[in-house]
């Protein structure tokens, strides 16, 4: 449990928030052994310890970690935890970490792995400071900007219990809707009902707007805001004596639907990259030609996309797979049966062939009505063709941009079927 808190001074505080829960007939903890307790709000009490276990059960879908415990046990281990600090007057020393060397052959595999995947510069570093420090367990977050909203990345990184190795296996990809923070702002979840810090309301930053719903939610009363600082932040949400009083118009959809989430197993830096993955839980189709057969070690070449409108099976949306070639989809062919002009150049081409097999939407340049113009495309591949989209989303039709002896072929085609459809009534005597 030591690795687990930030500080030997949070053990009292925790310890009294445990104990004021226990007096309620609270008997059971649930908290996410991911990530270093920070407050009485990383912690969730329950009175039954199913429903307790149910809770645990629900967020391991998201994380790996988090453990359901009886209450008693979390109050003694923060007993002991509050002793030791206090026969250690003016010990600084951080419970988070471990007193061990970091192994460098580790870290330079990590590092692989996560430049394999695409994750940021910015939290590669994050990644090797928190070796360094030898956090026990810790949480990389990246944000991927969505046609529609964000993607939020969440990486979880846990130590070995038996060396100084640290790994990861999986990552999770939420698309929710909110419309990305500018450059620089966070958003802040202010808590009222915690004593004041040097006369000032307590709070809470985030960078990712589920993390902040999740503990604004758990609030009796509380405010969820939106800025470059607390002081400059907007007005989100409100919530009083348990009750919401206030969500504003634009952030509704936001805070009352549950993003979409979607597991990503990783072996080695091998699998769904982090754009991919963005690209998937937005629905578009991703190439992947490294796919391996289970049964027979074969590895083969499919395209796949999630299955968004079907149920989930143990946490995850159906991988639907089109084999290549053997479902017919042909990216070069279908390409060229369309007016675009990027086509023309072979540098442009390969460039544009790569992004539509990452699953991007990329923007061409394509004419209409006699004028130039920029739209989005991306692959439909269950129906062998091309997606459009102007820059405000709705979808354009594919028949504006195909080539004319297409759509002469195309034409042709339908007026086949027809004469095919019409002979089949007759024969049936319809």
């Amino acid at each position: 449990m030591s690795g687990l808190i930030k500080s030997p001074e949070l053990a009292a505080e925790l310890l009294e928030y445990l104990t004021g829960r226990a007096n309620e007939g609270h008997q059971w903890v649930v908290y996410d052994t991911d990530r270093p307790i920070s407050g009485w709000f990383d912690l969730h009490c329950f009175t039954d310890r199913d429903e307790a276990a149910g809770f645990a059960r629900e967020y391991q879908q998201i994380w790996s970690w988090h453990e359901a415990v009886p209450i008693g046990d979390l109050r003694f281990n923060l007993k002991q935890m509050e002793g030791a600090s206090r026969a250690m007057p003016g010990s600084k020393e951080n419970l988070t970490l471990k007193n061990n060397v970091m192994n460098l052959n580790n870290l330079e595999d990590r590092k692989a792995d996560m430049t394999a995947l695409g994750v940021s510069n910015k939290n590669i570093a994050l990644m090797e400071e928190n070796m360094k420090n030898g956090l026990t367990a810790f949480v990389l977050k990246e944000v991927v900007p969505a046609t529609r909203g964000q993607v939020e990345i969440s990486i979880p990184f846990k130590q070995s219990g038996q060396s100084e190795f640290y790994y990861f296996n999986k990552f999770t990809a939420a698309h929710n809707k909110a419309k990305p923070l500018e450059e620089g702002h966070k958003y802040f979840v202010v808590m009222p009902d915690l004593p004041k810090k040097e006369g000032k309301t307590q709070y809470k930053s985030f960078e990712h707007v589920t993390d902040s719903i999740a503990l604004f939610n758990e609030l009796k009363n509380g405010e969820l805001k939106s800025g470059k600082d607390l002081a400059a932040s907007g007005r989100l949400a409100l919530m009083e004596e348990g009750k919401l009083n206030y969500v504003s118009k634009d952030f509704r959809a936001t805070l009352f639907t549950k993003p979409l989430e979607q597991n990503f197993w990783t072996d080695k830096g091998k699998g769904f990259t982090v754009e991919q993955a963005a690209n998937l839980i937005q629905g578009r189709s991703v190439h992947k030609d490294d796919l391996v057969n289970v049964s027979t070690g074969e590895i083969y070449k499919a395209w796949v996309r999630l299955d968004l409108e079907g149920g989930k099976e143990n946490g995850n949306f159906k991988l639907n797979q089109f084999h290549d070639p053997q479902y017919g989809f042909d990216l070069g062919k279908v390409l060229d049966n369309y007016k675009i002009k990027e086509l023309e150049d072979p540098a442009k081409r390969e460039t544009l062939e790569a992004r539509l097999r990452n699953g991007d939407r990329p923007v061409v340049s394509v004419e209409k009505d006699g004028q130039q113009e920029k739209v989005f495309i991306e692959t439909a591949v269950r129906y062998s063709k091309l997606n459009f989209f102007a820059h405000d989303g709705k979808m354009e039709k594919r028949e504006l941009f195909q080539k004319p002896e297409v759509q002469v072929e195309l034409a042709a085609e339908k007026g086949k079927d027809k004469a095919k459809a019409q002979n089949t009534e007759q024969g049936l005597g319809v």
